[in-house]
């Protein structure tokens, strides 16, 4: 019996690449292998978006190809970004592996597989035309059953000079609204009770469609097609977020109120040298109205330290942004050179001790606000989806409030009370950590 097994890397919209080709496979015939060792095809779907992922990449690889050694009947297979990213190069610098699946492949991957088996693949090197997944694509999900990602658009239109997205993915393609719905309804009846809506740039949506389409009308039609409790949107760009958008979070319950918006940086110069499409001053502004509609609002964001002329008079004004600001939760990176990328040639390039100096500074003063900012909580009772038993002690519960994305937030630590995995309960909060809440399931 065929069988495979199936690593995955990188960011949320990977992983549904990654839960397509299962879906794929599985209808095919082949069987999932927990244990390498025992698969006849071993297969990773790559991130190529930074140079640190690239070598986590690589990495995976040369693990497997461990396995290949031992076993040289087994398949090595490669799909994904790095893929997208580096193509005829990896042929050469990694002759073990036996086929090479670019990102827009997936649909194809059945059918180039077996044409490897079967002695008559022609070109190690697969890139098909751009493609778009739909709903009538078998996916399975790789997440806790009471939860799931959206991807609801491909590409990108934006061109940040540090990034290769459109490069590696493509321009933007946005998914019919009713394809989107249609996959949402058979999530529902799967068990999701949260909807995490993810692309490059969520408020892009549309732009590439005619008629009305837009994210506002994408979420009417989802809270009408279903009854998913929760629905979440990350990756928003700041300067495509409206007034409708706040309205609609504002008068829907089930459009839980949490925002990610990656800000990058605060710096009039930097962001145009990073040809961010707003200033500082909008970023305020924004924070602004947004807390006008959503008084408890979330806000998450990623920012980035290090990038080329960046000064400390910049990274002074990153430092009283997000003490006024007090942004509830962010991920913060360190500029890194991208071949192929425009910022690769920008003079005044921080040196990585200054990179790494600034990250430990900004870091820590994020850390004192959110420590703040969790404080608010305490003493409130506040819905809770349940994931299960804590990472930390199997005398705890684990859950995550509105306020709480999966995999880059913290969580709720529920220290008394019973429940399952995908209940929403009613948690009293008792305590704030820096991070984390701790509470009690009541009523």
């Amino acid at each position: 019996m065929a069988s495979f097994h199936l690593i995955s890397l990188g960011c949320p919209k990977n992983l549904v690449d990654s839960e397509l080709i299962f879906g794929l496979l599985e209808q095919a015939g082949w069987v999932f292998e927990e244990n390498p060792r025992q698969a006849s095809m071993l297969l990773i779907n790559t991130c190529g978006f930074i140079q640190s992922a690239v070598e986590e990449s690589i990495d995976e690889i040369l693990e497997l190809s461990l396995l290949k050694q031992e076993d040289p009947g087994k398949l090595l297979v490669v799909t994904g970004c790095m893929v997208q990213r580096y193509r005829q190069e990896l042929v050469r610098e990694l002759p073990e592996v036996d086929l090479f699946i670019g990102t827009e492949g997936i649909q194809q991957i059945v059918a180039m597989v077996e044409a490897l088996r079967s002695g008559t693949l022609q070109d190690k090197v697969s890139l098909p035309e751009r493609f778009l997944m739909d709903s009538t694509m078998p996916r399975r999900i790789s997440t806790p059953l009471y939860r799931a990602w959206l991807k609801i658009t491909e590409g990108c239109n934006n061109r940040c000079s540090y990034c290769l997205i459109p490069s590696i993915r493509g321009d933007l393609r946005s998914r019919p609204i009713a394809d989107l719905v249609k996959e949402a309804a058979h999530l529902e009846q799967q068990g999701v009770r949260e909807l995490t809506l993810i692309a490059q740039d969520l408020t892009a949506y549309g732009n590439d469609l005619r008629g009305p389409v837009y994210l506002t009308a994408l979420l009417k039609a989802l809270l009408a097609g279903g009854s998913i409790p929760w629905l979440r949107l990350m990756y928003l760009y700041p300067s495509g977020i409206n007034e409708g958008l706040l309205s609609l979070m504002a008068e829907q319950p089930r459009i839980v109120p949490y925002m990610d918006i990656p800000f990058q940086h605060v710096s009039d110069t930097v962001l145009k040298r990073m040809n961010r499409h707003y200033t500082g001053d909008d970023l305020y502004r924004l924070i602004a109205r947004i807390r006008s509609f959503l008084p408890d609002v979330a806000l998450r964001s990623t920012l980035m330290v290090g990038f080329p002329g960046e000064t400390d008079e910049d990274v002074s004004q990153l430092e009283q942004f997000l003490r006024e600001a007090r942004l509830d939760h962010v991920g913060l990176f360190a500029y890194a050179n991208e071949s192929g990328s425009p910022s690769e040639n920008f003079p005044h390039q921080c040196s990585e001790a200054e990179k790494q100096d600034r990250l430990d500074f900004i870091a820590g003063v994020q850390a004192e606000v959110s420590a703040g900012n969790l404080k608010r909580y305490v003493g409130r009772v506040e819905p809770v989806l349940v994931e299960g038993v804590s990472r930390e002690t199997d005398l705890l519960l684990e859950g995550r409030t509105r306020f709480q994305a999966p995999d880059v937030d913290g969580c709720v630590y529920i220290t008394d009370g019973t429940a399952k995995p995908g209940d929403i309960v009613q948690v009293h909060i008792s305590e704030a950590q820096v991070y984390d809440l701790v509470g009690e399931i009541v009523g």
